[in-house]
C-alpha cells in the first residue's frame, strides 16, 4: 500500500515506522525537521516538509497514487482539512483522521471520515476501569 502520513508525533512516528516495516510505501508529512527524529535509524520512508494541508506539499508526498491518508497532527483543524483535502480533491479510497473533540470527531464520521477520537476512547476506558468492566491484556 502507498500511505501518506501527515503528523510526526509519537503516534505518526509509530504508524510510520510499522507500516515501512511491513513493506508499505510511506511518506510523512510535517511542518517541524525536528520532528523527523522520532523515526528510527534507517527508516525506508519518504520525508517530506511542509503543512499537510498545501497540495504542492502533499502532492510531494504522493498524495495521488495513495491508498491511506492519515492525519495525526496535534492540531484538529489542520487534521479535517488535510483529511477532507484527501478525500475530496484526491479521492484517497481510505482516510483516517484523529480529532480530539469529540463533538466536532462525530461531525466529520457522519461526513464518511474514518475519525479516531482518543478522548472518547481514553474517557470510555476510564470509567470501563472505574465500573470494573475493563478487560486487560496481561504478559
Amino acid at each position: 500500500m502507498r500511505i501518506v502520513i501527515v503528523g510526526c508525533g509519537r503516534v505518526g512516528a509509530k504508524l510510520a515506522s510499522d507500516f515501512a516495516e511491513e513493506g508499505h510505501q510511506v511518506s510523512v508529512v510535517d511542518q517541524r525537521q525536528t520532528a523527523f527524529r522520532r523515526l528510527p535509524p534507517g527508516f525506508r520512508g519518504q520525508l517530506v516538509l511542509g503543512t499537510g494541508i498545501d497540495e504542492d506539499v502533499l502532492r510531494n508526498a504522493g498524495i495521488q497514487q495513495a491508498d491511506v491518508f492519515i492525519a495525526v497532527t496535534e492540531n484538529d483543524n489542520t487534521n479535517i482539512m488535510a483529511a477532507q483535502i484527501a478525500q475530496v480533491i484526491y479521492r484517497v479510497p481510505k482516510v483516517i483522521l484523529r480529532i480530539y473533540d469529540p463533538d466536532r470527531a462525530e461531525i466529520y464520521r457522519e461526513l464518511g471520515l474514518t475519525v479516531i477520537c482518543p478522548t472518547r476512547t481514553v474517557s470510555e476506558m476510564i470509567e470501563q476501569a472505574v465500573r470494573g468492566e475493563l478487560v486487560t491484556k496481561t504478559g
